[in-house]
């Protein structure tokens, strides 16, 4: 915009608004009477007082602000439990609002179990694994805004979890941990959640996840998820994930969900939820299509990488025909 009010001569270029009044200007407010902006690029000057402006695609009206049109005096701009992502981030800022009032990031208690885990970095030693898990657990925390206790990992002795389990409760606002929640003799998570606290249940009719336990030492509720890393990370996004947003003071939201053409036929009985990895495109006919990866392994993380999405097939559902429609899980910003 150019900071000059045109009159005179102009005037008589402006046929398509007869009786309006025009402004040319930088980001001042309109002059009284005026009621349309005019950008740079529609207006040409012979070097005088004289100017020419393209009105072909000019309206009155145009290219001009309304006080009030983003938000009403005494309006809510931000309701209570709203995330502050970039877009709340830059509406307080064009309030000139340099400070607000928020709930404060939650602090995540997190640790592996098991003889068998290993930290990264070292040589691998017989027997061992590598601790995927802390890994995926602590990304996944950091990107939902938790503040994360790292704890490392805990090997299968009674007397060493229950001191993780206490420290860990008095010290943070969630408890995470995983493996250690089967039916063999050193899976002690879900006895000790029930020695220290209340285990709320146990198990749950899904794959994968299925052996997971939830429950509460006091009031800090404690999850025992999973020792398979996929497993891990969809109980995180069903379960955890729902929990966390409660505690940060906001209200827990579905995720980005498609609906979708399976690519081919899926096996499945009923009974139990399941979350499948698949690839997700969009046809010649503008639908989604979800291919579902061959290996669904809940130790494959690297289909968690290729994937797309998680197609969810829901308790009552059996088996899925090529082209039947399916809910899917996008995950870009997830995983």
């Amino acid at each position: 915009m150019v900071g000059q009010r045109f009159a005179g001569d102009a005037a008589q270029q402006l046929a398509p608004l007869a009786g309006q009044c025009v402004h040319i200007m930088t980001g001042a407010p309109m002059p009284p009477g005026t009621n349309t902006v005019v950008p740079t690029e529609l207006v040409t000057s012979d070097g005088s007082a004289r100017v020419t402006i393209q009105t072909a695609h000019l309206k009155a009206g145009d290219n001009r602000r309304l006080a009030g049109e983003d938000l009403a005096a005494g309006g809510v701009a931000l309701a209570q439990g709203q995330v502050l992502h970039a877009a709340a981030l830059g509406l307080l800022a064009s309030l000139g609002m340099a400070q607000v009032a928020v709930v404060r990031q939650p602090v995540v208690a997190y640790f592996s179990t098991g003889n068998e885990v290993q930290a990264v970095g070292q040589p691998l030693r017989a027997g061992a694994i590598y601790d995927s898990n802390r890994a995926v657990m602590c990304a996944l925390l950091h990107s939902w805004g938790a503040q994360v206790l790292d704890m490392g990992a805990i090997p299968d002795d009674p007397v060493q979890l229950e001191q993780a389990f206490r420290h860990a409760a008095e010290q943070a606002d969630m408890v995470i941990s995983s493996g250690g929640v089967s039916v063999g003799e050193a899976d002690h998570t879900k006895a000790m959640m029930k020695r220290l606290g209340d285990v709320v249940f146990w198990r749950v009719a899904m794959r994968p996840g299925r052996p997971m336990a939830v429950g509460r030492i006091g009031h800090t509720p404690v999850f025992g998820l999973p020792g398979n890393p996929v497993a891990v990370m969809v109980t995180f996004l069903a379960f955890v994930r729902p929990a966390l947003q409660r505690l940060m003071g906001t209200t827990p939201t579905r995720l980005p969900t498609i609906r979708a053409k399976s690519a081919g036929d899926i096996r499945k009985r009923a009974g139990r939820t399941e979350y499948q990895r698949a690839s997700v495109h969009v046809n010649a006919q503008g639908e989604y299509v979800a291919t579902v990866l061959p290996n669904q392994g809940s130790g494959v993380l690297s289909g968690m990488v290729r994937s797309q999405g998680l197609v969810v097939l829901a308790h009552d559902c059996a088996s899925v025909r090529s082209g039947d429609w399916v809910d899917v899980w996008l995950l870009d910003r997830f995983i």
